[in-house]
């Protein structure tokens, strides 16, 4: 099979659109409860609670696979989403949004399992690095597009809850059109948990984890930092994109200097650029040039680290592993959020780029004391 098939083709296609309406979701949900008066705090929980849902869908994933297939798993999940998110408008209170935005977190997490195993079951060693690739750049290139349409359209709750219902229903299509074939649905399954014990991937899983620190505090906190700066909904949704499109530019450059370099001498300039980034943000330099740094070196550092890791296992333990990285970027999704709005409202929203500097730091000690270097892995970021 070809690296870009019909159903890889379909696949793709349909995760861009559920990567709009997730992107779109991630931006506005703060801005919305923020608009209600909620306390940051509360803001940070429900944003919590999304990627709670992550993690039980990530833990859920492999035996739902494994029990009723590709094509009815990624149904299943797409209708949660769908249903989760038309629910927001039945009622403004929060602990009514901490359970819907807990079930899309769940649906969530099961597409992204879905369309990851897919892929990875689809590739081969040659060709699944362009497949991963891809993966990466459709998902980003949606999230751009959803935070391109917050700046462009009405950003009311309930102008906003159709279009994005519709489109999740939309990205259901495209699977209708072919069918993924559970090649191992008689074989037993690999377990994620040992993945984890595994010490000579342990870095890129903790890469996966402060990825996840990282990025989930920039999406569930930033606009909410930016609306504090009194910018509106648009500019918000505009600063938002310019973030995630660095991370779309950064993927290409990013993965030939992790082939032809390593990826420890990767990780560690872009851990350093994190870094970088944060101090420029609390120092009040121009906040261009500063995002498009966080947006470039924070958006690359999941397949990096990724890629560490996948190298480290045979071709049938993929899933599993990717099941486990995936996990490891949801703990760090659901903490990172959690304490730095706790900080935000305690003490000042400055505390949001002092704790992504302080985590990235944290790891940057890591990487320092690792002394061999890595190549030709399985899955190139």
């Amino acid at each position: 099979m070809s690296a870009y098939s019909r159903p890889v083709a379909l696949l793709l296609s349909g995760l861009l659109l559920l990567t709009i309406s997730i992107a779109a979701l991630n931006t506005l949900v703060p801005l919305w409860l923020s608009h209600e008066q909620l306390p940051t705090w509360q803001v940070g929980l429900v944003s919590s609670s999304y990627f709670t849902g992550n993690l039980l869908g990530t833990l859920i994933a492999g035996s739902l696979i494994k029990r009723i297939g590709f094509n009815r798993s990624y149904y299943l999940s797409c209708i949660m989403f769908a249903v989760a998110t038309a629910g927001l408008a039945l009622s403004m209170d929060f602990w009514s949004w901490i359970t819907a935005r807990f079930v899309a977190g769940v649906g969530c997490a099961l597409i992204w399992v879905v369309v990851e195993s897919a892929l990875l079951r689809s590739g081969t060693v040659k060709n699944r690095g362009q497949l991963l690739a891809a993966y990466m750049i459709m998902y980003y290139i949606g999230t751009v597009v959803g935070q391109l349409l917050v700046g462009t359209v009405p950003t009311a709750i309930f102008s906003v809850l159709p279009w994005v219902t519709a489109l999740i229903v939309i990205a259901m299509l495209p699977l209708l059109l072919t069918h993924i074939e559970n090649q191992d649905s008689e074989q037993p399954r690999h377990a994620v948990l040992p993945m984890f014990r595994r010490r000579n991937a342990r870095l890129g899983i903790n890469g996966c984890i402060i990825s996840g620190i990282v990025l989930g505090s920039l999406y569930g906190l930033m606009p909410l930092f930016l609306t504090h700066q009194g910018m509106s909904d648009a500019n918000v949704g505009y600063w938002m994109a310019l973030l995630v499109s660095a991370g779309i530019i950064g993927q290409w450059p990013v993965g030939r200097l992790a082939d032809r370099y390593g990826r420890l001498m990767v990780l560690r300039i872009q851990i350093f650029a994190v870094i970088l980034g944060s101090i420029a943000m609390l120092s009040g330099y121009a906040m261009a040039p500063t995002l498009f740094i966080l947006g470039c070196a924070g958006f690359t550092l999941y397949p990096v680290a990724m890629s560490w890791a996948c190298e480290k296992v045979n071709s049938e333990e993929l899933v599993a592993m990717n099941q486990a990285l995936l996990m490891s970027y949801t703990i760090g999704s659901l903490a990172g959020p959690t304490m730095t709005a706790i900080l935000m409202q305690s003490y000042s929203d400055r505390l949001l780029f002092v704790m992504i500097a302080v985590v990235s730091l944290v790891y940057l000690v890591m990487l320092m004391r690792k002394a061999d270097h890595h190549h030709n892995p399985v899955a190139t970021a």
